[in-house]
């Protein structure tokens, strides 16, 4: 069974997908970490109801961000990590967790990459006006949702409303996150 970490730092709707797909059968794997930045996020309190040990950090307690990152790759070596997924991680992934994961990080993005890149990607579509939105998953390299994408899904929006596109994408993420695990879990 492969092991898991899940990095998010806010609600944690892509960490409950994970999570109970690993719980359900669905991936033949186990969440063994969650980690975040951001200690009143809701995911915390959504690791702890699934008994998933986390690491809950504030940056501005470390000196450095490779002071941070060696602490949770410290952290991941010791869980046996096998593949890390980001998921609402807030924070841009630093040398020190890229050399140490490096193919084994993946991101879900809530655009069709190479477009709309960075954290308001929704709102950055709905302001260009398209029709078409999209998620994707990719591997995580030190461009900004620069790396390899493995999956993308499409659906159309005629709307310009930016909530209702995270709803819609929300409920396609939940879904092409877990099948794209599975696909590179095996």
């Amino acid at each position: 069974m492969k092991r898991l970490a899940v990095f998010a730092s806010g609600t944690g709707s892509n960490f409950e997908a994970i999570a109970d797909a690993c719980a359900d059968g669905r991936l033949n794997a186990e969440v063994v970490l969650m980690v975040c930045d951001k200690p009143d996020a809701p995911v915390v309190g959504k690791a702890a109801a699934r008994a998933v040990p986390s690491f809950v950090f504030s940056p501005k307690d470390y000196p450095s961000k490779a002071a941070y990152e060696s602490e949770i790759a410290a952290l991941l070596d010791k869980a046996g990590v096998d593949l890390v997924c980001l998921a609402g991680y807030m924070r841009i992934v630093g040398e020190v967790l890229l050399k140490a994961y490096e193919g084994r990080i993946i991101n879900i993005h809530p655009s069709l990459l190479p477009a709309f890149k960075g954290a308001h990607a929704v709102e950055q579509a709905v302001a260009y006006g398209v029709k078409v939105y999209g998620i994707s998953i990719h591997y995580v390299n030190s461009d900004l949702d620069g790396g390899r994408i493995i999956a993308q899904r499409a659906f159309e929006y005629e709307g310009s409303d930016p909530a209702e596109v995270h709803r819609i994408g929300q409920k396609i993420e939940h879904q092409l996150y877990i099948e794209t695990i599975a696909k590179l879990l095996k």
